[in-house]
């Protein structure tokens, strides 16, 4: 974040705009809307800073746009040059405008063209009225923190004001009964927030291959309890304010066993939290979701389970690996390649028939006793193999070949991102280039 993102209040406060043009005109137009006391001039005059609580410069001289820079810097008045980040110390973003609510896009001066296509798009998604909602939340902002004290309980209840029946009478523009409507709302609402847990798949670690529920819940959750995902962005995704707790499963290496993150989840909704246990990939697949399911069933906590893109999709669509092929295969098998008391525990007779895709999750350590086990069960060696590390993010790395190398040479190759063994018919139809998108491939 190249600049600290922050909204003056220039109420009848002196802002000096320097400059005649349209520009300026522009400008001017922005800042009486804000309430600002304009002090607009064709030329600049150090005097005419006396009491600023900001400088803009358009349409001016060359001169006089380099003396308005330099005597703000020196005074500590923030000053904006339209078009000229090096004579900037702030700058005016493209406004999304929907009063009381205001949007601000910035671009820290790089491509305010870009700025103004985001504020296109956000203003086509916003509903016109929304500001209405806002003012019918501060309406009754007092009253709700009288009745509902309790800052988990008072935050649900706002969520599902917004989302229902008070926020959809106020965008449509009957403000009587939104109020009403509210009222009603607040006079049952729980003092006394209900804990819930949410089962989430967070996929592949890509923040724009989440579901658009996992996004929802991700901003209304209290508490965050989170794995080593593939990537931060994904849990940027959640509200700012919520406690995020890492428990740290990784091959080999749980900073917390199951059965504590077990007890984890139990306690946390039992305090009446809103809790996303987010999970790499599909929670009910080789992610331990069902055990988690099984102990809030047990004690008694409501919970949901969210699916995510599981590895074997995520892995292949990004590698552009087909899973099935009406030439090469007709069915997919999804296995882990984890150890039971030091053996990979697979039928391996069955997972070498001819016709399936495999697809191994987490089998980086027993790659040489998997290709035995297939092998050693009449899968040929020169199978069709791919490792696929971190697979779906931009940090993906593949290792093709066969079956045997890929064996062979996966152990040393790895750096210890989360990896996935796909072998084969199907995986020698890799078509590479199928798996980026245009402005990926450009």
């Amino acid at each position: 974040m190249r600049g600290f993102p922050i909204f003056l209040d220039l109420d009848a406060r002196p802002v000096l705009l320097l400059g005649l043009g349209e520009v300026a005109a522009r400008k001017a137009v922005l800042l009486a809307a804000a309430g600002a006391a304009i002090r607009q001039r064709a030329r600049f005059d150090p005097a005419d800073l006396e009491g600023c609580a900001l400088a803009i410069g358009a349409d001016a001289a060359e001169a006089d746009l380099l003396a308005l820079h330099a005597a703000c810097v020196a005074r500590g008045i923030p000053v904006n040059v339209v078009d000229r980040p090096p004579l900037c110390s702030c700058i005016t973003p493209a406004v999304v405008d929907r009063d009381p609510v205001t949007i601000a896009i910035g671009t820290g001066g790089a491509a305010p063209m870009l700025a103004r296509m985001v504020r296109q798009t956000i203003e086509a998604a916003l509903h016109p009225r929304l500001g209405a909602v806002a003012a019918l939340l501060a309406r009754f902002q007092t009253t709700v923190r009288r009745r509902l004290p309790d800052l988990a309980a008072r935050r649900r209840f706002l969520d599902a004001a917004l989302t229902g029946t008070p926020a959809s009478l106020a965008l449509a523009g009957d403000d009587a009964a939104a109020e009403a409507a509210f009222a009603a709302a607040l006079e049952t609402a729980e003092p006394a927030p209900q804990g819930f847990v949410w089962l989430v798949g967070a996929g592949p670690g890509a923040p724009d291959l989440l579901t658009l529920r996992a996004l929802r819940l991700l901003g209304q959750a209290d508490v965050i309890v989170h794995d080593r995902l593939g990537t931060a962005e994904v849990l940027d995704m959640s509200r700012r304010d919520a406690e995020r707790i890492f428990v740290g499963k990784s091959r080999a290496n749980h900073c917390l066993p199951q059965q504590e993150i077990n007890a984890l989840l139990v306690r946390l909704a039992a305090e009446g939290k809103r809790v996303v246990r987010l999970k790499g990939g599909d929670p009910f697949v080789f992610g331990r979701g069902g055990e988690e399911a099984e102990a809030l069933d047990a004690a008694g906590i409501g919970f949901e389970v969210v699916p995510g893109v599981t590895a074997a999709l995520s892995c292949a669509a990004a590698a552009g690996i087909p899973l099935t092929h009406r030439d090469a295969a007709r069915a997919l098998v999804l296995a882990t390649g984890h150890t039971r008391n030091g053996e990979v525990d697979l039928d391996f007779l069955a997972l070498a028939r001819p016709g399936h895709t495999l697809a191994i999750y987490m089998g980086v350590t027993t790659l040489p006793q998997i290709a035995a086990g297939l092998t050693g069960a009449g899968m040929p060696g020169n199978t069709p193999a791919a490792l696929i590390e971190s697979g779906g993010t931009r940090h993906q790395r593949v290792l093709e070949g066969s079956l045997l190398s890929v064996a062979a040479e996966g152990r040393a190759w790895s750096t210890g991102g989360p990896a996935l063994l796909l072998v084969g018919a199907a995986v020698g139809r890799r078509t590479p280039q199928g798996a980026r998108g245009p402005a990926e491939a450009a």
